[in-house]
């Protein structure tokens, strides 16, 4: 896997608070640091909440040494070690250091960008913009975490303590997390998605449709509707995570006005990490 770009220049500043404010959002009740290292220790399916941020290192100790303090953290967790390395990780070398040492790289991921979202709620509001596909609009249906956590879970196929890791994590991240369900007024589901306001910058995570209602422009809608109430809080901004292969999400978000910001991916030594083929 060739090396991370850097941000483009114009958009540095924004990619900047759009990976502090992921990680803020993506905060584990389960955390520590090693020498600068942020480490996460969360079990479920969300890799962010079980790895290792190389933001920057005092310098103290060697990467032989931090690796072996960094494995002993994930061991008594019982989890498997992984790094999460972007354009900003610390030190520069590290992603080759690793690479050189048999970490496979995988789940190369975007993080992209809407710079406004003003011009996103005026198009939106247009006449006919939020009908839906199926008869009268659909609507969003505010979710407690708990129960967020649970549906998302069932369209998943996580397990049970991944779905209690999901929601423990929502509850006990610094900053709040709204979740919500697009439904029909039959009540029926449709998609969920949350939003993370942080200042004027809004995230949007887990975006998932129900099977049977994909491809009929539910996520588009929901998106829309979650980005319109994020600017109605406040939000001036937004930011999202999405795996490079996934198309038809890439597809979405760049009809939404999203642009790349940057890109980074996950390195690990265990093979029961690895996708199958890697």
């Amino acid at each position: 896997m060739k090396r991370l770009a850097q941000p483009p220049q114009a958009l540095r500043d924004l990619a900047w608070r759009a990976e502090e404010a992921g990680l803020h959002a993506a905060a584990s009740p389960r955390e520590t640091e090693v020498d600068g290292w942020l480490i996460r220790l969360s079990p479920g399916k969300a890799r962010r909440s079980r790895c290792v941020n190389a933001l920057g290192t005092t310098g103290q100790l060697p990467l032989d040494e931090l690796l072996v303090r960094c494995r002993r953290s994930f061991e008594q967790a019982g989890l498997p070690v992984l790094f999460r390395i972007t354009p900003f990780s610390q030190p520069e070398s590290l992603d080759t250091w690793l690479d050189e040492r048999g970490w496979k790289a995988f789940d190369p991921t975007d993080v992209k960008v809407l710079p406004s979202l003003e011009a996103l709620t005026l198009a939106t509001s247009a006449p006919g913009a939020t009908s839906s596909p199926v008869g009268a609009a659909p609507q969003l249906r505010a979710l407690s975490p708990d129960d967020y956590a649970a549906l998302v879970g069932v369209q998943r196929g996580s397990s049970a303590d991944e779905i209690r890791g999901h929601a423990e994590r929502l509850k006990s991240a610094p900053v709040r997390h709204q979740a919500f369900c697009l439904q029909r007024a039959d009540g029926e589901a449709l998609a969920y998605g949350q939003i993370a306001i942080d200042g004027d910058l809004v995230g949007l995570f887990d975006i998932v449709t129900v099977d049977q209602h994909r491809g009929q422009g539910h996520g588009r809608h929901l998106c829309t509707a979650l980005l319109i109430e994020a600017r109605r809080q406040g939000a001036t901004q937004a930011y999202l995570q999405v795996a490079v292969d996934n198309a038809p999400a890439q597809a979405l978000y760049a009809g939404l006005g999203f642009v790349p910001a940057y890109r980074y991916h996950y390195r690990s030594d265990d093979p029961s990490t690895w996708p199958q083929g890697i």
